[in-house]
């Protein structure tokens, strides 16, 4: 099944990439993501990090920057190609995240949906999408993912109900990366965790 990204008539590859390396050579801040991510992590290096749907690899190669274990995973190999070439120190993986388990079988401390991923997914397997990516955190990790609301698309309801499917709870949301309080809007981060075992069943 056709992802909307391949549907999409948006720029890819290097033409993608340009585009933040313009914006990072004006001064303005591409990192929005690494830092909610680092601080999430309580600014500790040596964790482990999945970038899932990680485009040409911004957001992954600053955590590896950082310190940090990172796996990236695209179904783009125009992209992909791209983060490959600019870093060897991440871990890059081509496969489409419904098949996320079958080629990546470690645990991680964050799984990062960031650039509008959970809406360019193929409809219909969003949930399964997410399940398969919470059986890839570890107990303690967190999922977080960043998307545009648009009509037709993915609403933060469903997303949660999809969420608590895969056996996950909200712990926290934000309009922004920066972490500006969500009161509406159409762009939501949200971080959801594990939800625990009811008391005597773990």
């Amino acid at each position: 099944m056709a992802t909307r990204w391949q549907d999409a008539d948006v720029p890819r590859g290097t033409d993608y990439d340009a585009r933040w390396a313009t914006l990072a050579a004006s001064g303005a801040s591409v990192h929005g993501e690494a830092d909610l991510v680092a601080e999430l992590l309580g600014r500790r290096d040596g964790r482990h990090v999945l970038d899932a749907g990680c485009g040409t690899g911004r957001v992954a190669i600053e955590l590896a920057r950082r310190g940090h274990s990172v796996v990236g995973i695209d179904a783009d190999a125009a992209m992909l190609d791209v983060a490959m070439a600019k870093d060897t120190a991440v871990t890059w993986v081509l496969a489409d995240l419904a098949d996320v388990g079958t080629h990546v079988e470690e645990v991680f401390d964050v799984v990062l949906l960031a650039g509008n991923v959970m809406i360019f997914l193929a409809p219909g397997t969003e949930g399964d999408v997410l399940a398969r990516l919470a059986g890839r955190l570890s107990p303690t990790g967190l999922l977080v993912a960043g998307f545009s609301l648009r009509p037709g698309r993915l609403t933060l309801a469903d997303y949660d109900r999809l969420a608590a499917a895969a056996g996950l709870q909200l712990a926290h949301r934000w309009a922004t990366w920066e972490r500006d309080p969500y009161a509406g809007g159409d762009y939501a981060v949200s971080v959801h965790r594990r939800t625990p075992a009811p008391p005597g069943t773990a």
